[in-house]
Parts: structure tokens; sequence; C-alpha cells
């Protein structure tokens, strides 16, 4: 495989035509919890909910408005090198929720970030040369200003009018942008250079003229992110401009973590490309269970799929019509994300729930309504041994796409510090009330309840698929094969 890497890399660096390619391209996904930037299991929780919460508000926003940043109780994230001339390395966050590559670039300026950024001990962002930006003529410049056209964003720029009016502001750079999100915005401007992408073979594979936003000034976030969405500037989407086979499919799978930091030392596989199930465990494979990607005009970087319903234990409970599709003003569906944490449900679906959840659980046991104001989940219960749940299945649009979430995705326990007993929480969250949700999806799927599965966004089929896993264990056997 090393030797087909290798004739990849020299191809995609000399030719710009697609790149017949049938082999994968495996990447290693960092969890990036960090128990030093919390002093409680409470204060976690209750950071994680709250930005999982704002993130899923920002789902909502206008389209240059994006929901960043991600939770950060369960952050993956994906090392990368910057040019060539010395190569310089960058960590940005994986997320399929937005559809741009930016990062911090030097000079960097960083507005309220204590305690996540400090200049004399945090790696250097890279520099960019001058020569490198986007022409305000292209199209890239036109999907990440989105609302102008071309002869606008050549105006903006200060172009003459004759060069404009005889298409000849090329030479002009693409004006900066403005990303807005929860707590936080950044200014960046658009500019391409080589982007070499690690492999787990130590082999690299380089995308040369790679378009990506490069901030000097950010407030509130010091960390970049590796947009994974369906945008025209995604990752995937100008891996596919070379090689159709690696950039129209790619699926990772989450090592659970239970946010504990020791379960997370073996890399959550991504991957770029089809792999061979069978191939892999034997003549019985895997099954996928596959649903199908709903478009939306308004917001068309998302994942998009319809949810006909939940069941909670033998209960099946039926979702309002806005899960099941998306309208023309963009309404409706559940996003599947990389970059939110938990779950996010409609209010009406939610409470139905969580009604049937408590009237199982919380007859046995005692709710634990201090820990759900501290952590910003519910129900909670206290216990002392053993809490029998029941079981949680979700089930989305297609005949036969039912998903069986485990235990561990969907009941978190752990020592409540301050009564020194065991508590265990639902960990699904109120979205807000479903008339307050325009503008964008019902619901989204959190990364936390992907863990342990193989998720696959298939864009040549444009549909996601789930199929139950050992992460680990598909880390070691797709590095074997």
């Amino acid at each position: 495989m090393a030797s087909s890497l290798s004739l990849l890399c020299f191809a995609l660096c000399f030719s710009s035509l697609s790149v017949s390619f049938s082999e994968i391209v495996l990447m290693p996904l960092t969890h990036s919890l960090s128990r030093t930037q919390f002093n409680s299991t409470h204060h976690l929780l209750k950071s994680t909910s709250t930005r999982s919460a704002a993130r899923f508000r920002g789902h909502h926003l206008q389209r240059r408005q994006v929901s960043l940043p991600l939770s950060p109780g369960s952050d993956y994230t994906l090392s990368f090198t910057l040019g060539s001339n010395p190569p310089q390395p960058i960590s940005l966050y994986m997320d399929t929720g937005s559809d741009l590559v930016w990062f911090p670039c030097s000079p960097f300026e960083c507005i309220l970030c204590e305690g996540k950024y400090n200049p004399s001990t945090t790696a250097p962002p890279p520099k960019v040369p001058k020569n490198a930006s986007v022409s305000c003529k292209s199209r890239a410049c036109s999907a990440v200003h989105s609302s102008h056209s071309s002869s606008d964003l050549c105006a903006i720029a200060r172009c003459p009018l004759e060069s404009i009016e005889m298409s000849e502001c090329s030479s002009f750079s693409c004006p900066p942008f403005y990303f807005a999100y929860a707590d936080g915005s950044l200014i960046a401007r658009l500019y391409r250079d080589t982007l070499s992408v690690p492999t787990s073979l130590h082999s690299s594979l380089l995308l040369p003229n790679f378009t990506f936003g490069c901030a000097h000034s950010a407030l509130g976030e010091p960390i970049g992110v590796a947009g994974f969405g369906r945008g025209l500037l995604s990752l995937p989407a100008q891996l596919a401009g070379f090689s159709p086979q690696l950039g129209n499919r790619f699926s990772y799978c989450l090592v659970s973590h239970s946010f504990d930091q020791d379960r997370v030392r073996r890399p959550s596989p991504l991957i770029l490309g089809r792999h061979d199930e069978k191939k892999e465990l034997g003549t019985g494979g895997i099954r996928f269970v596959y649903t199908s990607m709903l478009e939306n005009p308004k917001h068309p970087y998302f994942y998009c799929v319809g949810l006909e319903g939940i069941s909670v234990g033998k209960r099946n409970i039926p979702a309002p019509e806005a899960l099941k599709r998306v309208d023309g003003r963009g309404n409706g569906g559940m996003v599947v994300d990389s970059g939110t944490t938990f779950t996010m449900l409609p209010a009406s679906l939610y409470d139905s729930v969580v009604t049937e959840f408590d009237r199982r659980v919380g007859r046995v046991h005692e709710r634990a309504s201090e820990v759900e104001g501290k952590t910003g989940l519910g129900p909670c219960y206290y216990y002392r041994k053993v809490v029998n749940v029941p079981r949680v299945v979700l089930h989305f649009v297609g005949n036969g796409s039912s998903v069986v979430l485990p235990r561990t995705n969907y009941f978190y326990e752990f020592l409540d510090g301050d009564k020194k007993r065991n508590v265990g929480c639902l960990m699904l969250m109120n979205g807000g009330d479903d008339e307050e949700l325009d503008g964008g999806p019902a619901a989204t799927l959190g990364n936390y309840q992907q863990q342990g599965f193989e998720v696959v966004y298939d864009l040549e089929e444009r549909r996601v698929g789930f199929a139950r896993r050992h992460c680990a264990a598909l880390w070691d056997t797709l590095n074997q094969s």
C-alpha cells in the first residue's frame, strides 16, 4: 500500500486530473479531552452540554455565521502539515457540520482566549506566503462569501470599474470574510498552498493548491477546523477533485471514552475512501444500516437525514413530521455532526422520551435534581449498585434503518463528588420548542451517541450508514491489511 500511496502522491503533485485509486487513506483522529480544563465532572458535563446547545442554536443562524467552536468535552483533532519550505504542522478539529478548512496564521492575535491559548508555550501558527492568496474572481471566493457575485467581490477588493467590466480583476485578492459563532468570531482570508495529509503508514498524501482560510485575529477560538461538510471548500470536496474514490466516501469510528482520558489512548480511525469490510472480518462481514441524505436548500453543507422515531424499551415514540424531511426554507431533518457532543432533540420528542425513560427508571431510583442543575443533563438518578435502563433505538427513514444505541452511549454513570454517591444521567438534550427551530435542522445526532459505530458518509450514493464496531480493533485491522 505504501507504494500505491507514493504513486498517488506523485500524481497529485504533478497533475490536476482525477486519480484512479482503489485503496484507502487511513488517518488517526485524536481525542482532545483534557481534565486540566475542568475542576469536576459536573463542570466538564455542564460546559459540554452548554456548548452542544449553543452549537445547535448556531445551526439556525445565517449562512456566514457558523456554529463553532466545538464542545470542549469531546473534540476530535487531525494533524496536517502546510507548505514545503519548510513544512509547518497544524492541528485542526474534524467537523462534519461545517464546510471550510481554516486555522490561525502568523501573526495571530486571540482575544479572550485565556486558558485556551498561550503564545509562549504553543507552537507558532504557520506563515503563509502573500503570493498564495486566492483571486476575487475564483469560485472559492464566491463560495466563502456565498451571497456575493464575483463582480461584487472584485468591487469590495477595490478593483477598478473598467477591469471589472472587462473581467480583468483576477489579480486582486479575495476580500476577507467574517465568521461568527455562539461565543466568538474570526476574520480570515483565503489562500492556496500544499497541504500534506499524514497517513497511518508514514506516507503523506500531498494536495497542491489546497484552498483554506487563514485567520490573523479571532475571538475565543485559537484552534482551526477541518470542515468535512458537503460544501465546495470542504476537505472531502477538494480531495474529490483529485481522486473521486477518496473524496466521495469517508467514514470514522470513534473510540468510546465516557469522558475518561485513559480510555482513548488509541486513535479513532478516519478512513478516506471505501474499504472492504468482508475482506477484513471474514466472509460474514458487517451490516451497515443506511439512510438517505436530505437536501437542505438553506444549509447545503449539512449531512441531514430523516428520523422516524425513537424507541424507549418496547414503546416506539414517533418523531414530529419536521424530523422526517427538510422543507424549502431549510427547516427540519436531523444533522449527523461530528462536532456536537450530545444529541439535541426538539422539545416535543425529547419530553416524550424523558417521560417514558423516567416512568421506567424513576419508579426504582431517586431523582438527582441537584446533579441535573449542575450538569445541564437529565433526568439523573442516584443508585447503589446497578441501574436497569430501557433500551434506546433510533429509527431513521428507510426500511430497516434502525440503530440500537449501546447503554454507554445514552446513559452516563459517575461519582457525584459532592455527595459521594453514584449517579447516572440520560445523555440526550432538549433542543428547544419545535416552533422555535425555524431556519435550520430539527435535531442533531451528536458524536457521543456515535461512539462505537463506524459512521459512513457516502457522497456518491447520498446516504449515511452506521455499523456497530470495536473501533480500536478496526484501527489495528486496517493498519495490518
